[in-house]
């Protein structure tokens, strides 16, 4: 029997990192169809019953906030496809500050309505300024929607805008200092994330992941880089570029590991809590909470669960497993 704790303790692990950021996933589903995350079929979808209502996610938010967590972040699956987005926005922006990540396809209809709900920032993938690529990279046709949708978060004041890019071998990482250079002309802050072990098809090579260092070594031959020194827990390395203020991030996930100030767990759209991306267990919120469980309860779910995180992710060990869930069942 789960011990109940106090509204006021922290989800704390025995490494003492203090579990205070959130991600939620909102759907497994996209409308893009990346090469790095997903076949060209797609995936099998949740099915609905199985997915969290509103009302359930903003109980389990509500819980975790009472808990410390101060920062959600809500991802997918593509996040803006889920119906009513601004009502939930609206909601959770009551208990905690709010940041999303997305494939930019709905911000144009969306990022006024987001922004005025609650919304702070927004995360944006984009991984080539060349359409043609984008077609081969994600299997549709929507480059000059992502742009527009950047365009349409800035406006909104969904600031800082953010880039995601991963580069990969062979494929764009002859895009990296043109990348950078279109970010700062618009004023986005790029960031490079190295590609981790979560595709479903499990034939991610480490030899095709291009590593933080190479990134820095070719955003190097064009500019200056500072170490900015205020990264804190972020996943993100963070240089000033040519003496700031504008920045560049790296998330060296695989090569550079952060493990020891993650302050970071998941929330998948089916209600499971996972304490590390990569992990290949989950805790299941979703039975007991439509079972009648008391906060108390699921609070002491949530304090167990987190009391399990290991000392890392270990993903550059020989004797490392990838997760049975691809990322986007997992929640970027």
């Amino acid at each position: 029997m789960l011990r109940l704790l106090t509204r006021t303790s922290a989800l704390l692990d025995t490494f003492g990192r203090d579990a205070t950021d959130l991600r939620v996933s909102l759907t497994d589903k996209c409308n893009l169809r990346c090469t790095y995350c997903m076949p060209a079929e797609g995936l099998p979808w949740l099915p609905s019953g199985e997915l969290l209502s509103d009302d359930e996610l903003v109980r389990l938010v509500s819980v975790a906030a009472s808990l410390g967590v101060r920062t959600v972040r809500l991802t997918g699956g593509e996040p803006l496809i889920r119906p009513g987005l601004p009502g939930l926005v609206a909601q959770l922006a009551e208990l905690v500050e709010l940041s999303l990540t997305t494939n930019g396809l709905g911000l144009t209809r969306l990022a006024g309505p987001l922004r005025e709900a609650g919304l702070r920032r927004v995360n944006v993938s984009l991984g080539t300024l060349r359409p043609e690529r984008f077609l081969a990279l994600n299997r549709r046709d929507r480059f000059a929607d992502v742009v527009a949708g950047l365009s349409a978060a800035k406006a909104a004041g969904l600031e800082p805008v953010k880039v995601n890019t991963v580069l990969m071998r062979g494929v764009n990482d002859d895009e990296a200092g043109d990348l950078l250079e279109w970010c700062l002309d618009l004023g986005y802050e790029l960031r490079f994330i190295e590609q981790m072990p979560l595709d479903p098809q499990h034939s991610w090579d480490r030899g095709q992941m291009v590593t933080a260092g190479e990134v820095l070594q070719r955003l190097s031959a064009r500019h200056a880089l500072t170490p900015d020194p205020t990264r804190g827990s972020a996943p993100a390395a963070v240089w000033l570029v040519d003496g700031g203020p504008a920045r560049v991030g790296v998330v060296g996930s695989v090569t550079r590991p952060f493990c020891g100030t993650c302050d970071r767990i998941r929330l998948t759209a089916d209600g499971q809590l996972r304490i590390c991306l990569c992990a290949r267990d989950e805790s299941d919120l979703r039975t007991p909470l439509r079972s009648g469980a008391t906060d108390d309860e699921l609070a002491a779910r949530m304090a167990v669960a987190v009391l399990g995180k290991k000392a890392g992710h270990g993903i550059d060990e020989p004797s490392s497993l990838q997760p049975d869930r691809p990322m986007s069942a997992i929640g970027g």
